[in-house]
């Protein structure tokens, strides 16, 4: 059935309570596809109310795995059942098994573990790290995306989220994302820093930076003194087809942000990981920063199960070898069938971007796409982007059943929008 059919009335009814009790806003938007709900995923696929099944490369990152990976829910549920909540007065062994785990396959020296629920609280307690040591000026990159929570957004560096929250978090500066030098002049001439970069920008649109830059950017806080905040909610634990992207230049930061893939797509888990010098001043008040459902047992049985998934199933080479294929194969069909419409095809491991003239056209993309059942995201800090982050589990009939798809979608497109009708928009 298209999108653009009639409305399962589960779909409706569903429709309905958003609108009347979570989001008018959210319920327009779903109206816009059809008002699709998904109901049920298993694997790489998504079924709607319609029965309707769907490939998803899409997700924000977070499926690397897939959905409802048997050992990550076998690890849960036994977890539910034994012990799903802490009453937090005693230690609990799950939290400390996963918490091992986790700085086992961290970069060297990342040996502490602050657990949380989301991308943006482990963005919070770095801050609030950071500022413990005394180091209150935050350093981010231009299009820069680190949540949306309140200390969060003062270094998310987009004004169409800031605007209507300010005044945000003072003494914040933004820099050009992969300019070392630009970084060293901001550096240079401020008070006791803490700088928090991605090893590519996410939601920025699939930015990859220059060769070096992490490597320059961990050298300048070093000369400096300034902390060093190395945001992998989003590309971490293999989904640039490396364990971190830290890997790539052999850098260690002081903090360490987790997420996305650590749920392994099952329960929602974050974490701050530091090291022992940067972690110093929760390790001397254990109730300087806390949270009563953060390190909840469910969520590191999630975990840690995770990460031995990844490793078992050998995720990190399969991130790499299948993500560099995808983006030679999207790149060629793209390019093929409407080149016109296409400013560059880019990515690393399973993080791919597609980024189009403009914002219509990568709508239309994005409509096409799931008419011809794939999900792909666009992204939050640019919105001519849709990104593909497929899960690494994909099956070769998974692949043909992409690259078919995108085939057929760039075709209609360009018959929709032909080269003479093309308007270039701006970023």
């Amino acid at each position: 059935m298209s999108v653009h059919g009639i409305q399962h009335a589960g779909s409706r009814q569903t429709s309905e309570r958003y609108r009347r009790h979570i989001s008018r806003g959210r319920a327009r938007l779903a109206d816009m596809t059809g008002g699709l709900t998904e109901v049920s995923s298993r694997g790489s696929r998504v079924v709607d109310a319609d029965g309707k099944t769907y490939l998803n490369c899409g997700g924000y990152g977070v499926f690397l795995l897939g959905h409802a990976h048997p050992s990550v829910v076998g690890a849960v549920v036994e977890q539910v059942h034994r012990h799903p909540l802490t009453t937090r007065l005693m230690l609990e062994p799950t939290v400390a098994s996963a918490a091992e785990t986790l700085a086992g396959v961290a970069p060297d020296g990342l040996d502490y573990v602050h657990f949380v629920n989301s991308g943006a609280e482990a963005t919070e307690a770095a801050i609030k790290l950071a500022r413990a040591h005394g180091h209150a000026h935050l350093i981010s990159a231009v299009g820069g995306y680190h949540g949306k929570t309140t200390g969060a957004l003062s270094i998310t560096a987009r004004e169409l989220y800031q605007a209507p929250f300010r005044p945000l978090l003072p003494s914040v500066d933004h820099v050009p994302f992969g300019d070392a030098q630009a970084l060293e002049e901001v550096l240079a001439a401020a008070p006791p820093a803490c700088v928090v970069v991605e090893p590519v920008q996410g939601e920025g649109g699939v930015v990859v930076p220059p060769p070096g830059y992490l490597r320059d950017v961990a050298q300048l806080c070093r000369k400096y003194g300034a902390l060093f905040v190395l945001d992998e909610v989003q590309t971490g634990l293999g989904r640039l087809g490396h364990w971190w992207g830290a890997d790539r230049e052999s850098v260690t930061p002081d903090i360490l942000l987790v997420g996305k893939n650590l749920s392994g797509g099952v329960v929602p888990v974050a974490a701050m990981v530091a090291t022992a010098e940067a972690y110093s001043p929760f390790n001397r008040d254990p109730f300087l920063h806390t949270s009563t459902f953060a390190g909840s047992p469910i969520a590191a049985a999630a975990a840690e199960a995770a990460i031995r998934v990844i490793v078992a199933e050998n995720l990190v080479t399969k991130a790499s070898e299948l993500g560099e294929y995808l983006l030679q194969e999207l790149r060629r069909i793209l390019l093929h069938h409407c080149g016109h419409l296409i400013t560059d095809v880019r990515g690393l491991g399973l993080l791919i971007g597609v980024e189009l003239v403009n914002e219509q056209a990568t709508g239309e993309l994005l409509m096409e796409l799931l008419d011809q059942g794939v999900l792909v995201n666009h992204s939050l800090n640019a919105h001519r982007v849709l990104r593909f982050t497929p899960p690494a589990v994909l099956t070769s009939e998974d692949v043909h059943w992409l690259l078919e798809a995108v085939t057929r979608a760039a075709e209609t497109l360009a018959r929709r929008c032909p080269p003479n009708a093309v308007v270039e928009g701006t970023p």
